[in-house]
């Protein structure tokens, strides 16, 4: 399937003969062959030889003044028939021939063996001398490398600002194949296409770039090239050792592409790569524990979290991403955005489990001392904080807090004290801790951090987070946690008043979810709408509904914060 090896070429590219020919002061004039458009050159080199072969590379220009001629030949068609075939079976690019002193004409019989042999053929004046044509040949070298590293250059940033987009893998494909004017494949494990981006081949095409992407994975070649239908098809492992082959098809290969097409397929390594923040072969153990019984406290300490007196602790985060819905790739690379493998697609949402920095001491202690006991109890969710920058028209949450700095899109505000590591994916959250931050073209919600055996309350604060960041159109909120008024009351009697002030409407998930949202956004249809992704005419029916079961005033604000207590219960 791989092509046999080029012969050996400088590394520069090659120049066009047309190029060379309109170069001021050299005056070169084409008398025979193709069009000079379609001829390329690698180097120029000056030869008497009357069989130049031995000492030919390929893909020069070789210059005569044709002292090898045979004086006095009556017949000069045999020589120069076999002379210039022997430049074409080494693959020489053109012939110049110098005109004077030897000479002061090209041969007819050359001009007449070059036509037939399909050998451009260049008249060389005399005031030219072969060391000037050398000489631009290797200036239209240079300036043809500079601006393929020129090239290569603008490809590489923008690849990598593709590479950051919240997209990224079908960004760094769509900008692959716009700079190769051709197609770009991301190939999964199994051989199947997960990403495309380009123009779409013919069916051959298709079948033979899938056919060279499993060559390469089941070889120890990394890269193979092949040419069907026209097109330079092109595969490259990537280096994750996990079966990835970025695929390219193109309808010519220019200078650089190769190059080009190396740096995607690094970036794309990177971004199909699992993120290590524990081993995998830890992380398999912890799911078969899970699997057979074992408490989440039990296998945590396996999946990365830090270690402490107090156990590790840990924020869940729900993702939907601005456009699109999101794929595999893609959400894993927002887990390695964030500092987590631990990543669930599901659906149009994706659920990442991301170790919690250690808080800091509250009374100057080292860390590692003992916790100070949390006023809610070990399994009550936290009460919560306000989000920031609402409007009157009920866009305040009063059970999130808005990311500092998330109306701009940033990470953590810069003023905070935070002292996360700005390429870690954490921010700065309530009471100065360290937590996930914004993502650039994703709206988060982030739960507080809490002990392996929260995790399932925490999922619900990270999802009721992102439906609160989707309705107030910020980046990200956080379940807040600080000591509330209603704290004070004894667990057992809240939760009793609870059960009976909602027993009306408990039987009944939707109208209790509905009345908790719609309270949180204080009264806003729109907005409830939509962080429950329904109608807000469905909204509005059962608030109503609520409010009949209840037999109370909802617009009573001693109602409505009575009613906010017992549903936080």
């Amino acid at each position: 399937m791989q092509e046999p090896a080029a012969p050996p070429t400088p590394p520069t590219p090659p120049v066009s003969l047309a190029a060379l020919l309109s170069r001021d002061g050299l005056a070169l004039r084409q008398i025979a062959g193709p069009p000079a458009s379609g001829v390329t050159i690698r180097w120029a080199h000056t030869s008497e030889m009357s069989d130049p072969f031995p000492y030919l590379l390929g893909g020069e220009l070789l210059l005569t003044a044709g002292v090898h001629i045979p004086a006095g030949t009556a017949d000069p068609g045999p020589y120069f028939d076999d002379y210039v075939s022997r430049i074409v079976a080494a693959g020489g690019a053109a012939l110049g021939f110098g005109v004077a002193p030897v000479h002061d004409t090209v041969p007819g019989a050359l001009v007449a063996a070059c036509e037939a042999y399909g050998l451009p053929l260049v008249e060389v004046p005399p005031g030219t001398t072969f060391s000037g044509v050398a000489r631009a040949v290797w200036q239209l070298m240079a300036q043809a490398r500079l601006a393929e590293l020129r090239r290569v250059s603008e490809a590489q940033r923008g690849l990598a600002a593709a590479a950051s987009r919240p997209d990224p893998v079908p960004s760094v494909l769509r900008r692959l194949a716009a700079r190769l004017d051709g197609r770009a494949v991301l190939y999964g494990p199994e051989g199947a296409e997960i990403a495309a981006a380009g123009r779409e081949p013919g069916g051959e095409v298709r079948r033979a770039l899938a056919e060279l992407a499993r060559f390469v994975t089941g070889h120890a070649s990394t890269t193979a090239t092949d040419t069907v239908a026209g097109r330079r098809l092109a595969a490259y492992a990537l280096g994750t050792g996990q079966g990835f082959v970025l695929g390219v098809a193109a309808p010519h290969r220019e200078a650089g592409d190769h190059t080009i097409a190396s740096v995607a397929a690094v970036l794309l390594s990177l971004l199909t790569g699992e993120h290590q923040s524990g081993t995998g072969a830890a992380r398999s153990s912890a799911l078969v524990r899970l699997l057979l019984g074992a408490r989440p406290e039990e296998v945590a300490p396996l999946l990365g979290g830090a270690d402490g007196e107090g156990g590790a602790r840990w924020h869940v985060v729900h993702a939907r991403p601005d456009t699109g819905t999101p794929d595999p790739v893609s959400a894993s690379a927002l887990g390695a955005a964030l500092g987590s493998p631990l990543v669930d697609p599901a659906g149009d949402v994706v659920r990442v489990l991301v170790p919690a920095a250690p808080e800091p001491p509250p009374d100057g202690r080292e860390p590692g001392g003992a916790p100070t006991p949390s006023p809610t109890g070990p399994h009550r969710p936290a009460p919560e904080t306000p989000t920031a920058g609402a409007d009157s028209g009920g866009g305040a949450a009063p059970d999130a807090r808005a990311e500092p700095g998330a109306g701009t899109g940033g990470g953590a505000d810069p003023g905070s004290g935070g002292g996360a590591d700005p390429g870690s994916g954490a921010g700065t959250g309530p009471g100065g801790r360290v937590g996930p931050a914004p993502q650039a073209g994703w709206t988060l919600g982030v739960s507080a951090p809490v002990a392996p055996a929260e995790w399932p309350a925490a999922d619900v604060q990270a999802a009721r987070a992102l439906a609160r960041a989707r309705a107030t159109r910020v980046p990200l909120v956080r379940h807040g946690a600080r000591p509330a008024l209603a704290d004070l009351v004894p667990d057992g009697e809240a939760e009793a008043h609870a059960r009976a002030l909602l027993a009306p409407v408990a039987a009944v998930p939707a109208l209790t979810e509905t009345l908790r949202t719609w309270l949180s956004l204080h009264g806003s249809w729109d907005r409830t709408a939509v962080a429950l992704s329904v109608h807000r005419n469905t909204v509005r029916q059962r608030v109503a509904r609520c409010a009949a079961l209840l037999d109370t005033d909802l617009d009573d604000p001693d109602v409505r914060m009575e009613l906010w207590f017992a549903l936080r219960r």
